[in-house]
């Protein structure tokens, strides 16, 4: 397993299959994927890549720090999950954050998944709420 950095087009396949599949190709692209503080990991496998994570320098207002990264888009292909993949990515991610400033990442984490971002000691906040047409997910946060 290697976890490197990638352009945000490297992300839109993964996107694509796993996170907007019924939605046309455009909706892979979000908003600030390609802002200046914004960076994309990628999982890979024998040289396949096979897990993605995107991050933001974006605020969420529930908390008091004033930099923050955001976690979005984070997926990995079935055939690899629970494998470490998605803690790799998101641990390497940790000191990128720190170095940017930024005292805390949260993310809208699907409910599903809200035990996997627990073990990487990330919190819980609010209430859990529904995104339309993707599900509910639960905000969660974890101080840098």
């Amino acid at each position: 397993m290697k976890v490197l950095r990638i352009n945000s087009n490297d992300t839109h396949h993964i996107r694509k299959l796993l996170l907007r599949n019924e939605y046309p190709k455009k909706e892979c692209v979000f908003e600030r994927d390609d802002d200046d503080l914004s960076f994309h990991l990628g999982g890979f496998q024998e040289g396949k890549l096979v897990s993605i994570a995107s991050f933001y320098f974006e605020r969420h207002s529930d908390f008091p720090q004033e930099n923050q990264f955001r976690l979005r888009g984070m997926a990995t292909l079935p055939e690899y999950q629970k494998q470490g993949m998605g803690s790799a990515l998101i641990r390497t991610a940790f000191p990128m954050i720190k170095q940017n400033q930024a005292e805390l990442l949260w993310c809208n984490a699907r409910v599903s998944a809200q035990p996997f971002y627990q073990k990487l000691d990330f919190q819980i906040s609010g209430d859990p709420f529904e995104i339309e047409d993707v599900g509910t997910h639960q905000l969660m946060f974890k101080e840098l």
